[in-house]
């Protein structure tokens, strides 16, 4: 067990501001309570003095891309994309092709280290390695279960490299499936033929699941999806049952007529809103309008910083979209809601994240909305606890060797650097 001592909690619903000492259950699901008395406390109790610290619920990200933690400064294509599909296919796309399971662990332990040390304690992540397919995923379940954060995984289906691995990507997912809680990935409608479609929602339905798919992230996937289909992107997505799963998860959501905003809304399901890699891809900015309000925030593989993904977010939809201080905070938190209305597990009351912050001026719960977009950090996580164990204590990772998992990363980063390069000659 571990107490907090002498803290204030900040509940996360309500904003109360509460002061005392929290006694946090190691498990699934644990509770947590305050308690007065700390002299009857089993002597293995883990007790960590919080004055003048605040602790409150731990963060999630809704849309992750582990596959990417190994891009950062990698050498530029050869060929300068000159729009998005160009920049999947000369990046990502490139980048994804060359990965081995090896890389794939690795890069699942840097992220799910860099997402605890800023206070994210459950990850909904959409992966892609064709080359790599067959035991991808429990391999990143594996590091990020050692690493101690909670996560939902899927893997990226798409018809894009050919049938052979399509069928691969199936089966990993149901292989998968059998023994985990996951969804089933898809990359985009425009990679995507119609056989595949059905067996991804049939195998969805089966394991009482849902389908997490990037949709109209570009003006090319609306397009693309009218002349093949001769419909657009979330139609087709209804007419195969996709709305119909109350899990599945829409990212992006870009393009979007009148008439697809009002299936999404009235279908109940969820989109992930992304917006510094919007940004960053030159593809336009996401808006609110008419879609309901069940969205949520990811970093799309762009970082695993959920602070820094809400105050972008906020700052940029001052131009596009209209997000007040609470609404933003709302979409920040909303992945909570929707762990916990799908019954998914591992975000339970004692993922905690305690928040070593001296704010200059007056905190409270009617301020709280200020303070958490002009003033707390992810530098002032100082402790996060998951599933009641402590992961990262006095900023540091507890649980994994982080010096070692970093040297081997780095070495590994080159190594995929080499046969992206030779891929793209």
């Amino acid at each position: 067990m571990i107490v907090l001592k002498d803290t204030t909690y900040i509940d996360w619903k309500t904003l109360e501001f509460k002061k005392g000492n929290i006694l946090i259950e190691e498990g699934i699901n644990a509770p947590i309570k305050f308690i007065d008395n700390l002299e009857k406390l089993d002597s293995n109790t883990t007790i960590l003095d919080c004055k003048d610290k605040y602790v409150t619920k731990s963060f999630g990200n809704s849309h992750h891309h582990i596959y990417s933690a190994l891009a950062t400064g990698m050498p530029a294509p050869k060929k300068n994309p000159g729009n998005f599909y160009e920049i999947l296919k000369y990046i990502w796309w490139t980048l994804d092709k060359s990965l081995d399971l090896e890389m794939i662990k690795y890069s699942a332990y840097v992220t799910a280290i860099a997402c605890a040390k800023n206070g994210v304690t459950f990850v909904i992540d959409h992966h892609a390695s064709p080359y790599a397919v067959e035991g991808s995923l429990q391999t990143i379940a594996d590091a990020f279960n050692e690493v101690g954060v909670g996560h939902l995984l899927c893997y990226e289906i798409s018809d894009r490299d050919g049938v052979n691995i399509a069928r691969k990507a199936l089966a990993e997912t149901e292989k998968y499936m059998q023994d985990n809680q996951a969804l089933v990935g898809l990359h985009a409608s425009f990679t995507l033929t119609n056989k595949t479609l059905e067996k991804a929602v049939s195998l969805a339905k089966k394991y009482n699941s849902g389908i997490h798919v990037h949709v109209a992230e570009d003006i090319y996937d609306q397009e693309h999806c009218y002349d093949i289909h001769n419909k657009r992107v979330v139609e087709r997505f209804k007419d195969y049952g996709v709305l119909d799963l109350p899990k599945s998860l829409l990212i992006h959501c870009l393009y979007l007529t009148d008439d697809e905003r009002a299936l999404i809304r009235e279908s109940g399901v969820h989109v992930a809103q992304n917006t510094e890699s919007n940004l960053n891809n030159s593809v336009g900015q996401f808006s609110s309008r008419s879609i309901g309000n069940n969205i949520l925030l990811g970093t799309d593989g762009m970082h695993s910083d959920m602070l820094r993904a809400a105050k972008a977010t906020f700052f940029s939809s001052q131009l596009t979209d209209t997000v007040g201080y609470d609404e933003i905070y709302r979409r920040f938190r909303n992945i909570h809601n929707y762990l916990d209305k799908n019954e998914i597990i591992g975000d339970g009351e004692n993922n905690l994240v305690v928040l070593d912050y001296q704010p200059n001026t007056y905190f409270s719960s009617d301020n709280f909305y200020g303070h958490f977009l002009f003033g707390i950090e992810s530098s002032h996580v100082q402790h996060v606890i998951s599933n009641g164990k402590l992961i990262v204590k006095d900023r540091q990772i507890t649980t994994v060797n982080e010096t070692e998992i970093k040297e081997k990363a780095q070495r590994l980063s080159q190594k995929l650097w080499a046969k992206m390069s030779e891929l793209s000659e």
